[in-house]
């Protein structure tokens, strides 16, 4: 089922983003009851950062990553996961924004049974998967609605999601040592425009380097006299079409001044 059918399940439901309270509060409500959202300590606040880049860097090109954004489950209950997947586009039969395809909950200060509370009415609208991780005891767990609980996920396992570009390892959500290797092998897999610039950055140095050892290579087999300085110019060269001039030039050229003469 698609993230738009799920929202269309129900036709008597309200779209997923109608508010029942004021978006940029510190509340969420559940069956009419208001809920004040606790905030973050300095272990849950570091942990939702690295939590919500990794998911970032991992969604694919046609999800939006969002942190505390509130979801309407139901007549009576407007709920906000920590972080949310969810598709660009919009919602073609409301124009408004389609429901979220994967939720992410951080459990720190609130508890598992908490999470679970929002987790239920979440997969009842619709939402493909709900995870919680819970920072203090450094395990991460996903609902099943079959089971109606949580079901631990082995740390070094992943999560697999056409929602996801890149498997999303769960050590990773887990630990923040793990967490900016995880980042830096998502962008490279989704072929990342700066983390490719930087690839061809290092491939071009990379030929700079052979192409100016090559000259010296040359140059000494056939004794031409050079000094620090020369040698330093050939070494620091940036540009490698003039690099391959001089060696065109190595062969025959009587000495250093011939070599490095401009037309």
């Amino acid at each position: 089922m698609s993230s738009s059918d799920a929202t269309h399940a129900d036709p008597e439901l309200p779209a997923v983003d109608e508010r029942l309270i004021s978006p940029g509060s510190c509340y969420e409500i559940y069956d009419g009851v208001l809920v004040r959202v606790a905030p973050a300590d300095e272990l849950g606040g570091t942990r939702r950062s690295k939590i919500l880049a990794l998911v970032e860097a991992h969604a694919g090109p046609a999800f939006d990553v969002a942190y505390r954004m509130l979801t309407r489950t139901s007549e009576t209950s407007d709920v906000a996961p920590d972080v949310s997947v969810f598709p660009y586009a919009r919602d073609p039969a409301t124009g408004g924004r389609q429901l979220e395809r994967l939720a992410f909950e951080i459990v720190h200060t609130e508890s598992l049974s908490h999470a679970a509370r929002k987790a239920v009415k979440l997969v009842a609208r619709g939402v493909h998967r709900v995870f919680a991780i819970d920072v203090e005891r450094a395990c991460a767990l996903e609902w099943s609605a079959s089971l109606g609980s949580w079901r631990m996920l082995d740390t070094s396992a992943q999560i697999e999601d056409p929602a996801l570009a890149a498997p999303l390892p769960i050590e990773a959500l887990l630990l923040a040592t793990s967490a900016d290797e995880a980042i830096a092998q998502a962008l490279v897999i989704k072929r990342d425009p700066v983390i490719e610039a930087a690839r061809a950055q290092y491939r071009d140095e990379d030929r700079r380097e052979d192409l100016a050892e090559m000259l010296l290579e040359m140059l000494a087999a056939r004794d031409v006299s050079l000094d620090s300085f020369d040698r330093q110019r050939m070494l620091g060269e940036r540009d490698p079409e003039r690099l391959i001039r001089w060696i065109s030039r190595a062969g025959t050229c009587a000495d250093i001044a011939a070599l490095f003469e401009e037309a």
